[in-house]
């Protein structure tokens, strides 16, 4: 059998921790646990972000194989959490595949997509 592993956290490289763990302290609600230049954290207690400093970071292009993963998030209402995101620096790119969810860009370029709440 194997070791069951629980997740912990997601790392992401980034050019500046601080600036993404306010971002994504925003659009999580996670309390912001660590900012400094080199390392920062969100979380909720049970799970977190984590942002580590990559010199040169470059943004992937999307679409594109650059990308190496993204995040899901689900909202009460995608079209009201989209508006509210690119408030805050998230950009939503032209290229959409599906429909009923958003794909879009935090600040430095990391992809992520904001889905419906299932329904019953």
């Amino acid at each position: 059998m194997t070791t069951k592993a629980s997740l912990i956290a997601v790392t992401i490289d980034c050019e500046d921790p601080v600036k993404m763990a306010e971002f994504w302290s925003k659009v999580t609600g996670f309390d912001i646990q660590v900012a400094e230049t080199e390392y920062s954290a969100v979380g909720d207690g049970t799970t977190s972000i984590y942002f580590g400093r990559l010199p040169g970071y470059k943004a992937p292009a999307w679409p594109s194989d650059d990308k190496q993963f993204h995040l899901d998030f689900r909202v009460p209402d995608v079209a009201k959490a989209v508006e509210e995101y690119e408030a805050i620096g998230a950009t939503k790119p032209e290229f959409q595949p599906g429909e009923g969810w958003v794909i879009m860009q935090d600040p430095e370029g990391h992809v992520f997509c904001v889905c419906p709440e299932r329904s019953a």
